[in-house]
């Protein structure tokens, strides 16, 4: 299995639009950070999606994306739901299964309208199939996938593991009754905003205690805003590790292979 990041950034995406900080100027490539999304590639070849934000289309043409199987969506902010449309392509073979929460699924049924009614004669429209995430999980041909609640402030909304490694983003806080479905996790990708709290989001400290608390060996800091350079974030985390967890910053596509003895490049 392997994991493309495809984006690794905040709400506002990095650079900002408008900011003239050292940062949002940066020319160093891993400093620009789309909206947080994520592909997980299959050994058999799957394609699953994690939220199709504003940026999707970018994205998927970066990446060379040509089909999809399943969209899972972790909640129904903008940043991460406002690309959805752009999935419409991939849709003309057969309608795309978008899985959620009740809430987010909710939600999509209000904010895509449009896909769900009669459109107009000529007007296209993506082919999704929205399906209510079942707690113990689903299956996608090969990959397991398993959703693991998690807080977003007061927000409940959705993780997700595949096998050693779990997907955490715009997340505040894990309920101690989701911690054993974080049990084993190696590799854990997870929120972590920037240094300073955050009442919505882990700061990067809070991110890497949280990984060591569930005994991952690897954190990457994903959702990240436009404090630190990627340079700069890489001296932080090195801080934050330890000898049983190493905390590195995620970048915009930058790839993660899991091979089949579970060990994570």
């Amino acid at each position: 299995m392997r994991v493309l990041f495809l984006g690794t950034g905040t709400s506002h995406g990095v650079p900002v639009v408008g900011c003239p900080c050292p940062v949002c100027r940066s020319a160093d490539p891993r400093d620009s950070r789309n909206r947080a999304s994520l592909l997980v590639r299959g050994d058999g070849g799957e394609r699953i999606l994690i939220d199709p934000g504003p940026e999707f289309r970018l994205q998927a043409l970066r990446a060379g994306i040509d089909r999809l199987d399943a969209v899972l969506v972790t909640h129904a902010h903008a940043d991460h739901i406002h690309g959805l449309d752009d999935v419409r392509p991939l849709t003309r073979e057969a309608p795309l299964p978008v899985w959620a929460d009740p809430a987010a699924r909710a939600e999509l049924e209000v904010r895509f309208a449009y896909a769900f009614d009669p459109p107009q004669p000529g007007g296209g429209v993506p082919r999704i199939l929205l399906r209510e995430m079942p707690p113990d999980g689903i299956r996608v041909g090969g990959v397991e996938v398993r959703p693991v609640p998690i807080l977003h402030g007061i927000l409940p909304i959705l993780g997700f593991r595949f096998g050693d490694f779990a997907y955490l983003t715009d997340c505040s806080g894990i309920p101690e009754t989701s911690r054993p479905l974080l049990e084993g996790v190696r590799v854990l990708a997870v929120d972590g905003l920037r240094m300073r709290p955050h009442p919505t989001h882990f700061s990067i400290p809070e991110a890497a205690e949280t990984a060591r608390s569930l005994g991952a060996r690897e954190a990457w800091i994903i959702h990240i805003c436009h404090d630190h350079s990627h340079r700069d974030l890489e001296g932080l985390c090195s801080d934050l590790s330890s000898p049983d967890c190493t905390v590195r910053p995620a970048w915009d596509g930058m790839e993660l292979e899991f091979r089949d003895d579970r060990t994570a490049d």
